[in-house]
């Protein structure tokens, strides 16, 4: 017997596996139809590993295959409007990683496909489901702390990605901080008006080399009138560092660091814990599992994605806002980038 949706998975690298093991095997409902990559072999390898019984090198094949009624994007960047628009052509439902292209015309063109077609489109900002933030989130929606007057977050990588991924990433502010200005949205519910960024190479000067800062610190400031800060680092010596803090008029919420274990053993001398988790592959794959299980729900239903086409685009205005600030050595304002 068949299950009630069938989805087709496009790349297979690191996320397309992780995908693809949630969907085979901890999730309900559904059933990975078809794999494709560039590269046959990796697609071939997922199929074996993972019991799909379809893999290919040509995305197109498993976007208009018959039994696929919704499709997973885990490719390169630089394919992900093209196939959010053949998917849209067919019909199917998208699942799409982050950003859905580097260009706001690109994503526009991709956004209409979606409303032309009446399909679901979700956008894999991940940190959203993931617990701890959620929780920052419920307090912030509850009142807990009132008025929201400062946010900060740090996001700093345990070590910067290879050199090749660097050159066509589209930098740090539109690879890497893009996570934490959706975060900044998401927790703030508001838009931000305009931004600074500042940035350096301090980690590795290769990155620098091929065009692209590894240290950087954006400035917000909200419509409503919160002021933020985020803090970006491609190397944390110590592992994958994820905090995040509002601070307001009644108090402050805030989420740490995760660790493998909650223990901590102290001594004269010292006291310590293990150090965080190594990556994004640990630190947030519960994270991963409830989004997908969310895109399944609105699928299979009438509920709608709370991560929007929308929510997609907004960020990458950020991004940019952020690299012409950084080069220009001033404050944008949002409206510069996306009247």
């Amino acid at each position: 017997m068949k299950s009630d949706i069938r989805v087709g998975v496009l790349g297979a690298g690191r996320i397309g596996r992780l995908h693809i093991e949630h969907l085979q095997y901890r999730l309900k409902g559904v059933e990975v139809a078809a794999v494709s990559d560039v590269y046959k072999e990796a697609a071939d390898k997922a199929a074996s590993d993972f019991q799909v019984p379809l893999s290919f090198q040509d995305s197109l094949e498993v976007i208009r295959h018959k039994d696929v009624d919704a499709v997973i994007i885990c490719s390169s960047t630089d394919t992900h409007a093209q196939f959010i628009e053949e998917s849209a052509r067919a019909g199917k439902h998208v699942f799409c990683e982050k950003p859905i292209a580097l260009d706001l015309a690109e994503i526009d063109r991709a956004l209409e496909a979606v409303d032309q077609a009446g399909i679901k489109l979700q956008i894999g900002f991940n940190r959203r489901f993931d617990a701890n933030h959620r929780r920052v989130w419920e307090h912030l929606r509850q009142g807990t702390i009132g008025k929201p007057h400062i946010l900060r977050i740090a996001s700093r990588d345990p070590s910067p990605p290879p050199i090749g991924y660097i050159k066509v990433s589209g930098g740090i502010f539109l690879d890497m901080m893009i996570h934490d200005f959706d975060m900044a949205r998401y927790l703030i519910e508001d838009e931000v008006e305009s931004l600074y960024a500042t940035a350096g190479v301090m980690v590795d000067p290769e990155i620098g080399k091929a065009g692209d800062v590894d240290t950087a610190i954006v400035t917000m400031k909200f419509k409503n009138g919160v002021i933020g800060t985020i803090d970006n680092s491609r190397q944390a010596v110590f592992g994958y560092d994820q905090r995040v803090e509002v601070f307001g008029e009644k108090g402050m919420v805030s989420s740490e660091n995760f660790r493998p274990n909650a223990v901590t053993v102290s001594g004269p001398e010292h006291v310590w814990q293990d150090l965080p988790f190594n990556f994004f592959m640990e630190r947030y794959v519960d994270s991963y599992l409830i989004e997908m299980q969310e895109f399944l729900q609105a699928v299979a239903g009438s509920t709608e994605p709370s991560v929007t086409g929308i929510d997609a685009r907004v960020p990458v205005v950020m991004g940019l806002a952020a690299k012409k600030s950084f080069k220009e050595g001033r404050p944008v304002s949002l409206d510069e980038i996306s009247p």
